[in-house]
C-alpha cells in the first residue's frame, strides 16, 4: 500500500542513524553483490564503509538487468531487510534501442518525436527494472571543445527548455522517473575542458544558463543532479543559495537532490572543505540529499549528529525525501514495479523501437552543403569509403545498455535499400592520431569505376561525451588526408560526416559537394543514412549549435552581444578598414554553419513579413505573418524560427534571441501562411533593478530558416 507522510515519519522514526545515512548513499549494484555485471560510469569510492552494511542502501545505481535486480531484491529481504529500492541508471537516448545523442534529437525541432524517444526508451528500461534515469542534461552549451555536448539541446536557452520538457514528458509516460542534470552552470566549463570552473555572471546565469532546468520544473521531475563544477570560486555543493534558496524556496521544488558521481568527497581536492566531515556537513546544509559513488554520507553523518555539529531533523528531512520519492513510485505497494522480463523481450529492439529509431535518426540528420548531387540515383555507380562505412559504433556516448551487433552500419543499410551489393572500402582509420595512409590505395581503386563518391568520416563516439573534450575539433588529421585524396579523384564526393559536437569542417568543406551531419544516429544509423543519402528521406534537421570556422572562435554562439565596435562587415580584420573593431585579423566573426541552420532537397522561399501594428500596448498583441513557399521539387518539413533584438534596454541585450519556431510540411509548390504573436511576455528579460519585465522602446523581429537569413521587421513597445 502507498504511505502517507504520517507513515513515513514512522519509519523514519524507527532507523538508526546510520540506517538513515544509508538512505542517503548510493552506489553501484556490483558493490552489494559481485557476481554482478560492472557498468562503470565512475569509480566508486567505499571508505570505511563495511560491503555488508551497502545491502541497507537506499538506492542502487546501474543495474545491469532485470533479473539482477530480481536477484539484489530477494537477498535484501533474506537479509530481514523490508524496505523499497528505486533502481537508477543513465538511461540518455535509448536503452537498448539507441534512439540519435541529445544533441542531434535536438536538431530535429519535433517536440513530439523527443517525447516519443524518451517514452520508448522508458519502456525498454523499466521492463527491466529500472525505475529512475539521469536525463534530461539541459546545460547550455556554447563551447563545442567540451565533450559533454552530445548530450545538451545546444546553444540556446529558450529551446534547451523546450527540448528538456519533452524529454521528461516522454520518460513520464514511459513509466519511469527522471532527473534533470547538471544543476548549475556545468555547460559553461572554461575552455571546455571537461569538470573545469565556471564563471558566470548573476544575470546571465538566471536569464540564459538556469532557462532550461526552471522550465523542466513546469514537468514535474522527481529528481535533479548537482554539478562537479566550481560556480565563480565555490563548489556547487557549496551553493546553499542556489541549491536551497533557489531551487526549493525560489522555484518550489520538493523533490529529492543528488549528487554526481564522488562529487561530495571531491569538495576537498577543490580545496573548499579540509576534511570528510566539512565535506559532509556542507554538502547536507546546501540541500543534498542522496551522495552517489562515495561514502562521505554512510561513513560521517551519523557521527556528525551525535556531535551535534548537523541536528538530526536536517537528516530528516532528506530522507523523507527520499521515502516519498520510493512512495510516488509505487514501489511499497509494488516493490518490482514494472519489472517484467517477458515484456522486455517483446519491446526490445522490436519493430516499434527500430522504426522511431530510424524515423528520428533521418529527421536528426542536417544537410550542411548539396551542389546538387544529393540525393543519389539507386541506378548510380556510387563508391562508399571512410573509416565509418562499416563501423556499427555509430550510436553515440551514454549508450551503456547497447550491443553493437544490434547497430545498421552505412553498407548494410544501403545494401538493404538497394538490394545489392556496394563497393565499399575502409581507406583509414577514424583514430585520433593514426597516420598510416596505406589504405589509401585501396579505396581509390574502389572509386575508379565510380561515378560519385561517398566518404563516411568524422569523429568516432569514444572521442565524444564525458572525459572527452578536445582542443582540436576538427576531423582527425588522417581522414582529412584521405578526404583530399579523394577529391583529388575529380569525381564529385559526398562527406556523410559523424560526431557528438559541431566539428570544425573548413578545410574540408571546400572539397566536397555535398555534406551530411549525421552526428551519431542510433541503432538504425545506417538504415536512416541510406533513405538519406538516395532520398527515400528529405533532410530536415537545422543546427541547434554553431559550427565554428576555426577553433580559435570557441566559444561561439549566435545569441551574442554586440560590442561598442561590431564589425559592419563580416571579413578578417587585418589591413582592412575593419582593424580597429572586434574581431580577428586571421577569421571571420560568423561561424561556418549558423544556428538554426540546414538544407532540405527542396527549396523553401520566404516572403511578405508583415506585422498587425507598428506599436505594442503593454497588455496587447501584435500578430506577424509571413509567408512560407516550397518553390522546389520535393515535399518536405520546414522550421520557421522567430527572433527578437531589443535594441536599447537597461542592459544589453544579445543582438538575436530565438522567441518561437514551426515546423511545417509543405508539398511540392505549395504555399503557408505562417503566424507569431508577440505579447509583453514576449519582451520580457532580467532588467537593470533585477526585475523580470519588458522595458519600452524599440524592437527588431526576425524570421527565417536560420538565425542568419531572415526577413526583419520593426516594431515599438508602448505604455
Amino acid at each position: 500500500m502507498s504511505r502517507n507522510r504520517k507513515e513515513l515519519k514512522k519509519i523514519i522514526s524507527e532507523m538508526s542513524l546510520e540506517e538513515k545515512a544509508l538512505q542517503l548513499t548510493q552506489f553501484p549494484s556490483y558493490e552489494l553483490d559481485d557476481n554482478q555485471e560492472k557498468i562503470v560510469t565512475g569509480f566508486s569510492h567505499l571508505g570505511s564503509v563495511e560491503r555488508e552494511s551497502l545491502w541497507h542502501i537506499g538506492t542502487i545505481l546501474n543495474a545491469p538487468n532485470a533479473e539482477a535486480v530480481q536477484s539484489i531484491r530477494k537477498k535484501r529481504k533474506e537479509k530481514g531487510i523490508d524496505d523499497p529500492l528505486p533502481i537508477m541508471l543513465d538511461v540518455i537516448h535509448g536503452y537498448r534501442t539507441v534512439y540519435p545523442v541529445p544533441v542531434a534529437l535536438s536538431c530535429s525541432f519535433d517536440t513530439s518525436l523527443i517525447a516519443d524517444c524518451a517514452e520508448l526508451a522508458a519502456t525498454e528500461a523499466k521492463y527491466d527494472g529500472i525505475d529512475v534515469t539521469f536525463s534530461p542534461m539541459v546545460d547550455l552549451v556554447r563551447d563545442a571543445r567540451w565533450g559533454r555536448v552530445m548530450e545538451s539541446g545546444g546553444e540556446d536557452p529558450y529551446w534547451g527548455g523546450e527540448v528538456g520538457k519533452a524529454t521528461i514528458r516522454g520518460y513520464h509516460k514511459g513509466g519511469i522517473a527522471c532527473c534533470v542534470k547538471h544543476f548549475a552552470g556545468y555547460g559553461a566549463a572554461e575552455a571546455g575542458k571537461e569538470y573545469n570552473t565556471t564563471d558566470i555572471s548573476d544575470r546571465n546565469l538566471r536569464e540564459y544558463y538556469l532557462r532550461p532546468y526552471r522550465e523542466c520544473l513546469k514537468e514535474n521531475p522527481e529528481m535533479f543532479m548537482s554539478s562537479f563544477n566550481l560556480l565563480n570560486g565555490k563548489p556547487i555543493l557549496g551553493h546553499k543559495d542556489i541549491m536551497v534558496d533557489m531551487l526549493r524556496k525560489e522555484w518550489g521544488f520538493d523533490g529529492v537532490v543528488i549528487s554526481d558521481y564522488s562529487s561530495v568527497e571531491e569538495l576537498y581536492e577543490h580545496g573548499y572543505c579540509a576534511t570528510g566531515e566539512d565535506c559532509a556537513r556542507v554538502s547536507i546544509e546546501s540541500g543534498l540529499d542522496i551522495e552517489m559513488g562515495s561514502s562521505v554520507y554512510a561513513g560521517l553523518l551519523p557521527k556528525l549528529v551525535r556531535e551535534g555539529v548537523i541536528s538530526e531533523e536536517k537528516l530528516d528531512e532528506s530522507v523523507l525525501r527520499v521515502l516519498e520519492l520510493k512512495n510516488k513510485l509505487g514501489m511499497y505497494e509494488n516493490p518490482d514495479r514494472y519489472t517484467d522480463t517477458k515484456k522486455r523481450d517483446e519491446i526490445t529492439l522490436s519493430a516499434v523501437t527500430r522504426d522511431l529509431a530510424r524515423k528520428a535518426a533521418e529527421e536528426s540528420c542536417v544537410l550542411l552543403k548539396n551542389n546538387g548531387i544529393l540525393p543519389l540515383r539507386e541506378n548510380a555507380k556510387v563508391a562508399f569509403v571512410g573509416p565509418f562505412v562499416e563501423e556499427r559504433e555509430i550510436i553515440g556516448n551514454w549508450s551503456k545498455k547497447a550491443r553493437m551487433e544490434d547497430t545498421v552500419s552505412v553498407k548494410e543499410g544501403v545494401e538493404r535499400l538497394l538490394k545489392r551489393a556496394v563497393p565499399c572500402a575502409r581507406g583509414c582509420s577514424w583514430k585520433l592520431f593514426d597516420t598510416d595512409e596505406t589504405g589509401f590505395e585501396e579505396a581509390e581503386k574502389v572509386c575508379k569505376d565510380a561515378d560519385f563518391i561517398v566518404a563516411c568520416v568524422g569523429e568516432h563516439m569514444l572521442n565524444s561525451g564525458e572525459a572527452h573534450s578536445r582542443t582540436d575539433i576538427r576531423i582527425p588529421g588522417i581522414q582529412r588526408k584521405f578526404i583530399a585524396r579523394l577529391h583529388k579523384l575529380n569525381k564529385p564526393l559526398a562527406l556523410v560526416v559523424f560526431g557528438g559536437r559541431p566539428l570544425v569542417l573548413s578545410d574540408v568543406e571546400k572539397l566536397a559537394d555535398a555534406i551530411l551531419y549525421v552526428w551519431q544516429p542510433g541503432t538504425e544509423g545506417g538504415n536512416a543514412i541510406a533513405n538519406l543519402i538516395y532520398g527515400k528521406a528529405n533532410p530536415c534537421g537545422k543546427t541547434v549549435m554553431s559550427f565554428p570556422r576555426s577553433v580559435g572562435q570557441c566559444p561561439i554562439y549566435y545569441n551574442h552581444f554586440s560590442t561598442a565596435r561590431p564589425k559592419r562587415k563580416d571579413i578578417p580584420s587585418f589591413y582592412s578598414d575593419e582593424r580597429f573593431r572586434s574581431g580577428y585579423d586571421d577569421e571571420y566573426n560568423s561561424p561556418l554553419y549558423p544556428f538554426g541552420y540546414g538544407l532540405s532537397y527542396t527549396k523553401f522561399e520566404y516572403s511578405d513579413l508583415k506585422l498587425s501594428a507598428k506599436k505594442l500596448n503593454r497588455g496587447g498583441k501584435i500578430t506577424a505573418n509571413v509567408k512560407l513557399k516550397n518553390a522546389g521539387k520535393f515535399g518536405g518539413y520546414e522550421t520557421v524560427q522567430w527572433y527578437l533584438r531589443d535594441l536599447f534596454a537597461s542592459v544589453v541585450r544579445p543582438v538575436k534571441e530565438l522567441k518561437g519556431y514551426e515546423r511545417v510540411f509543405l508539398k511540392a509548390g505549395e504555399e503557408k501562411l505562417i503566424t507569431f504573436e508577440i505579447t509583453e511576455e514576449t519582451l520580457k528579460f532580467y532588467t537593470d533593478g533585477g526585475e523580470f519585465a519588458a522595458e519600452t522602446g524599440k524592437f527588431e523581429l526576425f524570421v527565417g530558416g536560420n538565425s542568419r537569413d531572415c526577413l526583419k521587421a520593426d516594431f515599438e513597445l508602448i505604455d
